[in-house]
């Protein structure tokens, strides 16, 4: 068994000068992929069931599909919950077997936010679990506009909510197909100089690759959440299979095709950031 919780990944990373990579899941051949990606580089791995994921597979079968998966290979796998948006929903991750829940209280005032992560990691840390908040909204492509952290409320996020790891708002945006959104990291730094808690970047997709690696390497961000450029490769790989042969109809034959395509891609994501 190495299922492990957020905290026992990212504080080696924190001191490691490395990060670990969140790697959000929509199903069994991408998180099998991951999984086996992560054996391969000999690093620990985030597995993430985000809202869309869980809108398809109830917590308890992702819970007993992650906890099956860190069965089956010796690297730490964190069994993670990305954006909960109630503490009904963390705590039915919990009793589903997840070592760790993320809290979205991004959109709330201030005081809300503390108050509600707080209350959601008391309740995670009583069942060994931990929590990751977020303070300042990470917008999307195409969506909604994102709203930048601001250093001192992360502070006072950071000393008051009681979270094992901070999301913050500095430049990235969940959704994007491309890797030109550079992150602002004046404002990184200056969040990083008030709080010594793993920083966390969503929408990971859009950094460029060589920024990663740089802030893995030489900040307080220990983990990229990566979702798009993975599920592209995924739907790249599941439409030449489709295509390939237009008779075919076994999912299963046609599904075994983006194994290799997807965990290669994975790969290198955990590669470019993670120990070294």
């Amino acid at each position: 068994m190495t299922i492990a919780t957020l905290s026992e990944v990212l504080r080696p990373a924190l001191k490691g000068g490395y990060a670990v990579a969140g790697l959000v899941t929509l199903g069994w051949e991408d998180m099998r992929a991951y999984v086996m990606a992560a054996e391969a580089e000999g690093a620990p791995v985030i597995l993430q069931a985000g809202p869309s994921c869980r809108a398809h597979t109830p917590l308890p079968v992702l819970g007993a599909m992650f906890r099956h998966l860190a069965d089956s290979v010796s690297v730490p796998v964190v069994a993670h919950l990305d954006h909960g948006y109630t503490a009904e929903e963390c705590r039915i991750a919990v009793d589903s077997g997840f070592t760790s829940v993320m809290f979205d209280g991004s959109k709330h005032p201030l005081q809300r936010n503390i108050d509600e992560t707080a209350a959601i990691a008391e309740m995670a840390h009583a069942a060994g679990v931990s929590c990751e908040g977020e303070i300042g909204f990470v917008g999307y492509s195409g969506g909604a506009a994102s709203a930048g952290t601001d250093p001192e409320e992360a502070a006072r996020f950071a000393r008051e909510a009681g979270v094992d790891a901070m999301a913050i708002s500095v430049g990235n945006v969940h959704l994007q197909t491309d890797h030109e959104g550079g992150l602002d990291e004046a404002r990184l730094r200056a969040i990083e100089a008030l709080t010594d808690l793993p920083l966390v970047i969503h929408g990971g997709s859009g950094v460029p690759v060589a920024q990663r690696t740089a802030l893995a390497r030489g900040s307080a961000v220990c983990k990229f959440n990566i979702g798009t450029e993975l599920r592209m490769v995924f739907g790249a790989a599941l439409r030449a299979a489709v295509n390939a042969d237009p008779a075919r109809f076994d999912r299963i034959a046609i599904l075994r095709e983006t194994q290799d395509p997807v965990m290669a891609a994975a790969r290198q994501v955990i590669r470019a950031i993670g120990p070294h």
